[in-house]
This record gives C-alpha cells, sequence and structure tokens, in this order.
C-alpha cells in the first residue's frame, strides 16, 4: 500500500512501471540500459476518493493527460530503482497536494488612519507635480 495521507492509501497494482532509456549525454551505457522509470496512473479507474479525482482532473499540470492519465517520467539517476523511487515521491507529492484545503481568505478593510495617510501621500504627490507645472510655464 502507498501511504498518500493520513487516510488515503493506494494499492501498488493501480500504478504501472515502464522502465525505459534516459534520453541525453551518457554515452554508451545510456544507449543500452533502460534505466528511465516512467510512472502511469489511470485517475478514473483507481480507488482514490472522488474529491481527490476531480481535483486531479481538474489541477492544470503537464503531468496530467486529457484522457485522465498521470505520467511521471524520471531520468535523473543512472540507477533504475533511485529513478522509480523519485517517480514514486513525485507522485504521491502530486496527489498529496490536491488534498490540502487552502484556508478561505477573509477580506480586511484598511484602518481610517492608514486610508488618511494614502490620502495625504497623494495630495502631497500632487503638490509636488503642480508646482513643477507652474515652473514650466513661466
Amino acid at each position: 500500500m502507498i501511504k498518500i495521507s493520513n487516510r488515503v492509501f493506494l494499492p501498488e497494482n493501480e500504478i504501472q512501471w515502464q522502465f525505459i532509456r534516459a534520453s541525453g549525454a551518457g554515452g554508451q551505457h545510456i544507449n543500452k540500459v533502460s534505466t528511465a522509470a516512467q510512472l502511469i496512473f489511470e485517475i478514473r479507474g483507481s480507488s482514490l476518493p472522488e474529491m481527490y479525482q476531480e481535483r486531479l482532473l481538474a489541477k492544470s499540470d503537464h503531468r496530467i493527460t486529457q484522457s485522465g492519465r498521470i505520467i511521471i517520467k524520471c531520468q535523473q539517476s543512472r540507477s533504475q530503482e533511485a529513478n522509480r523511487e523519485e517517480a514514486l515521491q513525485q507522485f504521491i507529492a502530486l496527489v498529496a497536494s490536491v488534498g490540502v484545503t487552502q484556508k478561505k481568505r477573509i477580506p480586511t478593510k484598511a484602518t481610517k488612519a492608514s486610508q488618511r495617510r494614502r490620502v495625504d501621500a497623494k495630495k502631497q504627490r500632487g503638490n509636488v507635480k503642480a508646482m513643477r507645472q507652474q515652473k514650466k510655464f513661466d
């Protein structure tokens, strides 16, 4: 079982793994060894709670496809196992991020004194500009 949060767990068989050749520099080793890990997770067919599924599908993230799949590719390490762990950690962080509800912002009013200071500063700036206008045309 994969722990997403204190209440949400996923069975490991819902995640598909593909190991592919990594791209980029690396010489002969990179051309013959499939060390890059690609994690594939079907959102709609999973045992995730409905709220998590809806938020994941609504989230704007390049790792979430239009068809409702999460695809995470990791090729940072030369080790297949390290890449697999890194991809899994990214997946857990992505799914856990939609489980956190933002605290509702309570709008506050500006105090009378701060409003007065703002207006006074605007008047002072206007006076400076007015003085410049008078000097320009004299």
